[in-house]
């Protein structure tokens, strides 16, 4: 596949020079913080020499470069079909810095375009071949990647853990870059974080929005001297655009302004196509806060015209909702209409595209064991046996919480690597359930700890009344428990939980304290991914999804 060039990318073709391909190669290194267009036609002539001639290496390397060019252009549907093309040479030379990279870029450019089910598959696999690497820094990088798609699918909360967690894995090894880009993306999902709840009924998510607001301000100016030091100029451009407009939000005006021009000239020297609509877009709403509706409407018009057909969802709905306020500022109402009804098509698009995915992911993951529990055959070897046979469990106790006797993380570390391996090999079911006792800290504000003790004791025994003995039952914290069910469908473990919270709805709480009521938020997530954190990763996002929807309730992810 040979992309399409634009004008400026043609005049570039013409400004490459060289006559081999060594020299197009090193143009399309040099070019990685300067002429985006020089760069892209430079490793496109390098590509293509390369294919011919049955070069190998210098074949990736170009392609690679190919990609990252236009990346960075936001040509997001080009770079995908490139990058799937290059994807099999790349799968056959084995787990790599570069190949875990492409995929990164794979799963951002899919989440941008609302191909949520692939940009999930992306980070799964480049997760799982940073693991394969044994490389603390590529695992945090893959970490961050899981987070970004999360929060373009909507979850800024499990977005921020997860990267908070990445931080956390390099710690003291984490050079600038990895700080760099660490900042930036718990700055952008702080931002997400903020328009997801600046318009909620309750003044505590007002609030939360504001907080995350204020934290993703501090992550830009963190960032500010990692990008400097390492000359990205292309994160750096992100994470100043992100300040401008968390300026903006926090009515901070002039600086807003100074920030968003400053980003703006900086993104039109090195061609940041999609980000200078989305700092322009910025611009725009900066003149909407000053009262300049025409101005506002003719900046707004302008970049959706440039952007027509090729910017993203989340970009789309921004400028047609700042155009809507224009234009119903302005007093136009069919024009006004027509933009709010292009930003809901869009919106409504996006959250179909949300839960589409899961869906999807969902109901193939049903039939598929549903026919495997029919037709399961045995193992050919004892090697899954072996892996899903229990760890003996020491007899000290150690990996017994003293409270309420189920397992503890210990035994959580010990046994849980054993059963994602085997569902993995056998292809047998897996579902984990993350059960979270509503309002726990209230409860035992109210009535004591020692109330909130004996709860938790019903719980876990109601729990091993509702399980098999197979089921692995561990207490993670104060009002968690997680439950691993082997062999398990998601429809089957969505039953069992029911059952469950029903039951603790039920009971007679009373009799341990007047006035005392229990309910419980559980979230379910089921394999694969095969990777014990990112199962629960999943499992946590869902549990705060029953939250967020009132509690009591189990939701799936």
């Amino acid at each position: 596949m040979q992309a399409v060039l634009h004008s400026d990318e043609d005049a570039a073709a013409a400004a490459v020079g060289g006559e081999t391909l060594a020299d197009w190669l090193a143009v399309a290194r040099a070019q990685a913080q300067a002429d985006l267009g020089l760069g892209f036609a430079a490793a496109t002539r390098a590509w293509e020499v390369a294919s011919s001639q049955g070069q190998f290496s210098e074949y990736l390397e170009a392609g690679r470069w190919r990609c990252f060019y236009m990346y960075r252009r936001g040509e997001m549907a080009g770079m995908l079909a490139a990058a799937q093309q290059l994807m099999p040479a790349f799968r056959e030379q084995g787990s790599s810095a570069s190949l875990c990279e492409l995929l990164r870029w794979m799963a951002f450019a899919a989440a941008e375009m609302g191909d949520f089910e692939s940009a999930l598959a992306h980070v799964n696999e480049t997760l799982a071949r940073a693991r394969e690497l044994a490389e603390p820094k590529l695992v945090a990088l893959a970490l961050n990647a899981v987070g970004a798609v999360l929060e373009r699918m909507g979850d800024p909360w499990q977005a921020e853990r997860l990267m908070n967690e990445a931080a956390a894995l390099v710690a003291e090894q984490a050079g600038p870059t990895e700080r760099l880009i660490a900042h930036n993306n718990l700055a952008t999902v702080g931002l997400s974080h903020y328009k997801l709840l600046r318009h909620s009924q309750s003044p505590e998510q007002r609030r939360e929005g504001q907080d995350a607001l204020s934290r993703a301000l501090q992550h830009t100016l963190a960032a500010r001297p990692h990008g400097l030091a390492v000359g990205e100029c292309f994160v750096l451009a992100i994470s100043d655009s992100n300040r401008g407009e968390i300026l903006l939000h926090l009515g901070r005006l002039d600086e807003a302004e100074a920030v968003l021009h400053e980003a703006l000239a900086d993104i039109d020297a090195h061609g940041y196509l999609g980000l200078g609509w989305r700092a322009r877009c910025s611009l725009a709403e900066l003149q909407l806060a000053r009262g300049d509706a025409a101005g506002a409407a003719q900046a707004l018009a302008a970049v959706l015209a440039e952007s027509a057909g090729r910017a993203q969802s989340e970009l789309l709905m921004r400028l047609h909702h700042a155009a809507y306020r224009a234009m119903q500022a302005l007093g136009d109402a069919a024009q006004a209409l027509h933009h709010l009804e292009q930003h809901l098509a869009v919106a409504r698009s996006r959250a179909v595209a949300q839960l589409a995915a899961q869906a999807r992911f969902f109901v193939t993951r049903v039939e598929a064991e549903r026919s495997l529990e029919e037709r399961r055959p045995p193992p050919a070897s004892g090697r899954e046996a072996a892996l899903g046979s229990e760890v003996a469990e020491p007899p000290d106790a150690s990996w017994r919480d003293p409270l309420t006797g189920l397992g503890n993380r210990e035994c959580m570390a010990a046994r849980m690597p054993a059963l994602v391996r085997a569902a993995e090999l056998t292809a047998a079911p897996l579902t984990l359930a993350l059960i979270d006792v509503d309002r726990f800290t209230a409860l035992t504000r109210q009535h004591g700890l020692d109330v909130g003790n004996q709860v938790l004791q019903v719980l876990a025994q109601m729990l091993r009344d509702n399980t098999r003995a197979r089921d692995l039952l561990l207490r993670l914290a104060d009002d968690q428990i997680l439950v691993a069910l082997p062999d398990t469908v998601a429809d089957r473990a969505v039953e069992v939980c029911e059952r469950l919270r029903s039951a603790v709805e039920l009971y007679p709480w009373s009799q341990l304290a007047e006035g005392l009521d229990v309910t419980l938020s559980i979230g379910l997530a089921n394999a694969p991914p095969y990777a014990t954190d990112l199962l629960v990763a999943r499992a946590e996002s869902a549990m705060y999804r029953a939250k967020h929807l009132g509690r009591n309730r189990v939701a799936l992810a």
